[in-house]
C-alpha cells in the first residue's frame, strides 16, 4: 500500500514543528513528507533530521505528486507561489494554508480551479508539541481528507474545528494569544524583580501556575467564575488584586486587543 504524500512549501519554524510532529507520531508509518524551500539548506536539514522527509529543489515536483500540499509561507509570498505552481499542481490534492488572512476563495482563484482547501491557524507552541490549532474544512474537501489534516496537527498538540467564517476571529484566541500570555507573564516577572525576588524563581513558579490553572479550567469541572471564587477568600489578598484588574477594566482591554487582532486579519485578508 502506497504512503500518503504530504508536500511542504516552506521549511521555516512552523513547518519544522509540524514535520517534527509527523515524524514522531504514527503518521510517519503511513505518510512521506516532501519539502521545498528557496533556502535549500533548510529543506536539506529536515531531510537529514527526519527519515520520513525528502527535500526537493523544484517546487513543481512537490505540487505535482503530493496528496496534500501545505503552504507554510508568508502571506506576501502567496501570489508568487500560487502563480508558480498553478500549472503543475495535482488537482486532486488538498491545499492547506496556515497563513493569517488567506481565504479559500483567494487560493481557488489564483490556482484557477475549485481546489480542495483546509484553512488552518496553528500557534508557536507546536514547536514543543503543545500546539493548539484551529481548522476549517472547505466544502469540496471530504471528511476523510479533513480528518487526515486534523491528524497532522494533532501530532503536535490538539486541534479543533472552527466555522470557516470565524477563522479570522479565532486568531486572537489561539494564534496571537501566546504573545498576550507572555506579556501578562512579563508583568509578574517585572514585579518580582522590583521586590528583589529572583527572576528565574518567579518565572518557574508563575509558569507552573499557568500550567496548573489550565488544568483546572479543562479538568476540574468548575466554570471560570467558580474557579475565580475558589482562589478569592473574603477579605483576602486575591480580592484586592482582582479589584485592581476590574478598576482598570482588564476584560475590556482583552476584548479590545482581540478586536484589534481580528480587524487586522480582515485587513490582511485576500
Amino acid at each position: 500500500m502506497s504512503k500518503t504524500k504530504i508536500g511542504f512549501i516552506g521549511a521555516g519554524n512552523m513547518a519544522t514543528a509540524i514535520i517534527g510532529g509527523i515524524a514522531n507520531s504514527e503518521l510517519s508509518d503511513r505518510a512521506d513528507v516532501v519539502v521545498f524551500d528557496v533556502a535549500e539548506e533548510k529543506a536539506k536539514f529536515l531531510e537529514q533530521k527526519y527519515s520520513c522527509v525528502t527535500s526537493q529543489n523544484d517546487i513543481n515536483d512537490i505540487t505535482s505528486c503530493c496528496d496534500y500540499i501545505l503552504l507554510a509561507i508568508k502571506p506576501q509570498n502567496f501570489d508568487e507561489v500560487l502563480e508558480t505552481i498553478k500549472n503543475s499542481v495535482n488537482k486532486k490534492a488538498v491545499v492547506i494554508s496556515i497563513a493569517a488572512g488567506i481565504t479559500a476563495e483567494y487560493i481557488k482563484e489564483k490556482l484557477g480551479y475549485d481546489c480542495k482547501v483546509v484553512l488552518v491557524m496553528p500557534n508557536t507552541p507546536l514547536l514543543l508539541g503543545c500546539g493548539a490549532t484551529a481548522l476549517s474544512k472547505v466544502a469540496s474537501t471530504s471528511l476523510a481528507e479533513f480528518e487526515f489534516v486534523k491528524g497532522i496537527f494533532d501530532a503536535s498538540g490538539i486541534s479543533e474545528e472552527v466555522s470557516r467564517d470565524k477563522m479570522k476571529e479565532i486568531i486572537a484566541i489561539n494564534g496571537s494569544s501566546p504573545a498576550f500570555v507572555y506579556l501578562f507573564a512579563k508583568g509578574f516577572v517585572q514585579y518580582a524583580k522590583s521586590v528583589d525576588i529572583d527572576v528565574d524563581v518567579a518565572l518557574k513558579l508563575f509558569c507552573k501556575t499557568l500550567e496548573g490553572s489550565a488544568k483546572m479550567m479543562t479538568e476540574s469541572g468548575y466554570d471560570l467564575e467558580e474557579l475565580i471564587k475558589m482562589v478569592s477568600s473574603p477579605g483576602g489578598t486575591t480580592l484586592k488584586g482582582l479589584d485592581s484588574f476590574y478598576q482598570h477594566d482588564l476584560l475590556g482591554i482583552i476584548n479590545d486587543a482581540c478586536k484589534q487582532c481580528t480587524n487586522r486579519a480582515y485587513e490582511l485578508s485576500k
